[in-house]
């Protein structure tokens, strides 16, 4: 063998193999780590430490797992070639239904309360109109305006004066007491008419109100004059019942043996017992069936046969004529933890009429901030709930008028719930209430109080909506026997016979189980946020959540110990210098190899360091010891001779 190619031998003898032709799988792992672009791998390898290598095994080897998981999962979807269909049946929670008669109490029973008040009324029409109530509707010529009043003075029309204004005319109006025109101070509010114009001149009718010891008045007109007398009237009425214990208006308004005549639910026989009594102070006695004291209904089926079908009794002949003008009832279709806002939202049910009211459920859910401002549960909204039941907006906003009405007026307003430690407004307690109301209603209307700007949406709630349709009945082939079976069924509650304008038939049910759901989500989430930032880093820099780690381990962990340990040795380097003894005299000398002018040069380049070959494993290269210098030692003076050329002495 040439000389050369023993040299060569014995040099790859001598180095280690590594790279695919490495002699162990070690090796062989080792070099793959170190070479790879698998970023969990390398870190295995070139972590110091045992506890970083061990939980960089444990990320590489949860993402490898993630890798196979996810990958086996989009092969069997790709290849499965069978469908799946889901069909779920539900029982839907049956609503709360909320009844009441439009009636609040029967005339019989309240018109003793209302005796004065009817007597002015009547005058006022007959003066005004030249007819009474019981009279011809056909207008004759007014009587002369004080022969309306003779005998006892009015006290209603001194409280709140009904008046006549000719059109263009609003300084000077027709006093109904006394027939006299005079001069009509405060600002002018025109309401528009929603029934008719009363007579053909170009008059209208109004009544003023005025602040007691003040100068401040308000006008209130009606281009008809159903709905001046109307308002007039509920004024006083309200005023007068605010003073009517609850008691007492429970036993003069309708029992739930008295409205409900036959009650069946998905078609099932109930009766009064399953409905719960709710007084409301404008509608009297409401009664509200699955209320939430009780076990909640469901209904497994759609149609009017699985849904809630009543007769009601509505008895005209009870009605007050001045307080309302149809004949009927009101329902509502609410959650059981809702107030039933019977006044705003209530559907009127006409007598002689089958109403059938098909019913469809939608849920809605809003996000709450950033994304809007709803609430949960009003908890977070700054006005008291004075109703016993869930917060709504229709809630809130009532809540803050009748608050309003209460601090600015001394008294609530009789239409809504008791504040606590607040009293319904009357005459006597505080004669200003009906100035203040009406002043303070303004302001609200026009989002003056702060009310809309308080108030916010409830972020969840649910809403049927409504389709009603309408049949005659009872038909007239089976008129006179149902009225009769009625009036035998009835004849301990109703003294009377029944005819069909007594009665209302109502059905409320499931159109069908089909609920839709209204649900708001975010556009941009957090995991879409990580999605689109790792499908940018994978794309142009191949980077993934390893990758990540690893940056974050070098670049902050790794950098930062870095530049804390040559912080620290800069410290400890100049604590050194700092309690180090300094030379009295002249600065110490350097002696030996603490000389930097003394370095040890490199050893002489050899056959495997000019190859630039890496060392022979187990290869020991011998030292060479520094010199020592004892020759080179500078004294600072010569004074004594040095042992070594002292002149040994003569004997």
């Amino acid at each position: 063998m040439a000389p050369g190619e023993k040299i060569k031998a014995k040099i790859k003898k001598n180095l280690p193999v590594r790279g695919p032709q490495a002699p162990s799988i070690k090796e062989l792992m080792r070099w793959y780590c170190l070479k790879t672009n698998t970023h969990g791998c390398r870190r295995i390898v070139v972590s110091r430490g045992r506890l970083r290598r061990l939980l960089w095994i444990l990320f590489t080897l949860t993402a490898v797992a993630l890798i196979f998981w996810q990958c086996a999962l989009l092969v069997l979807s790709f290849y499965t070639v069978s469908v799946s269909i889901k069909i779920h049946f539900q029982k839907l929670d049956f609503p709360a239904v909320t009844i009441c008669n439009i009636n609040p109490y029967k005339y019989s029973a309240v018109r003793p309360l209302l005796a004065d008040l009817e007597q002015e009324t009547r005058a006022a029409l007959k003066t005004l109109y030249g007819f009474s109530e019981i009279e011809s509707r056909k207008r004759r010529a007014a009587e002369p305006w004080s022969s309306a009043w003779e005998g006892t003075q009015p006290k209603f029309l001194n409280l709140i004066p009904l008046m006549v204004f000719n059109e263009g005319e609003t300084s000077k109006a027709t006093d109904f007491l006394t027939g006299q025109k005079r001069k009509v101070s405060g600002s002018i509010i025109h309401k528009a008419a929603d029934v008719m114009h009363v007579q053909e001149s170009k008059e209208v009718v109004g009544f003023q109100l005025c602040s007691n010891g003040t100068s401040h008045c308000a006008v209130y007109t009606f281009s008809s004059g159903v709905n001046a007398i109307q308002e007039w009237y509920k004024l006083h009425y309200m005023n007068i019942m605010a003073q009517v214990p609850l008691e007492k208006k429970i036993n003069m308004s309708y029992s739930a043996e008295e409205l409900v005549v036959t009650c069946f639910f998905d078609g099932v026989s109930c009766d009064a017992r399953n409905f719960t009594l709710f007084h409301h102070p404008m509608y009297g006695n409401c009664y509200t069936f699955n209320n939430k004291n009780g076990t909640i209904h469901s209904t497994s089926m759609g149609g009017s046969e699985y849904g809630l079908q009543v007769i009601l009794y509505i008895n005209e002949e009870e009605y007050n004529p001045f307080l309302v003008a149809s004949t009927g009832a009101k329902v509502i279709v609410h959650r059981q933890d809702e107030y039933p806002f019977i006044e705003d939202v209530g559907t009127e049910i006409e007598t002689a009429m089958a109403t059938s009211i098909g019913m469809h459920l939608t849920e809605s859910f809003k996000l709450g901030e950033p994304y809007s401002q709803c609430t949960e549960d009003g908890s977070d909204v700054p006005i008291d709930n004075i109703y016993n039941a869930a917060y709504s907006l229709q809630i809130c906003l009532h809540s803050c008028f009748q608050t309003k009405m209460v601090e600015r007026c001394g008294c609530a307003q009789y239409s809504q719930p008791l504040p606590p430690a607040a009293n319904y407004c009357n005459y006597q307690q505080h004669p200003n209430w009906m100035y203040c109301y009406y002043e303070l209603h303004q302001a609200f209307v026009h989002e003056q109080l702060g009310c809309q700007s308080v108030c916010r949406e409830a972020c969840s709630f649910k809403e049927w909506t409504l389709t009603t349709s309408l049949a005659q009945w009872p038909s007239v082939v089976s008129e006179k026997w149902l009225l009769r079976v009625l009036t035998w069924d009835q004849g301990q509650q109703i003294k009377k016979k029944l005819n069909k304008t007594d009665l209302a038939k109502l059905l409320i049910f499931y159109k069908d189980l089909n609920q839709r759901s209204i649900m708001e989500s975010p556009a941009n989430s957090v995991e879409m946020l990580l999605s689109n930032f790792g499908g940018q880093l994978g794309l142009w820099m191949s980077c993934s959540i390893v990758c990540i780690i690893e940056i974050i381990e070098v670049f902050f962990i790794d950098s930062l110990s870095i530049i804390a340990r040559q912080q620290w040795q800069k410290a400890k380097k100049w604590w050194a210098q700092r309690q180090a003894p300094a030379c009295p005299e002249a600065p110490c000398s350097l002696r030996g190899q603490d000389n930097p002018v003394l370095d040890i040069d490199d050893d002489l380049p050899t056959f495997t360091s000019a190859l630039r070959l890496p060392p022979a494993p187990g290869a020991q290269v011998p030292g060479t010891p520094p010199p020592r210098y004892n020759t080179l030692r500078l004294e600072r003076a010569f004074s004594n001779q040095l042992t070594d050329t002292q002149v040994p002495a003569e004997s």
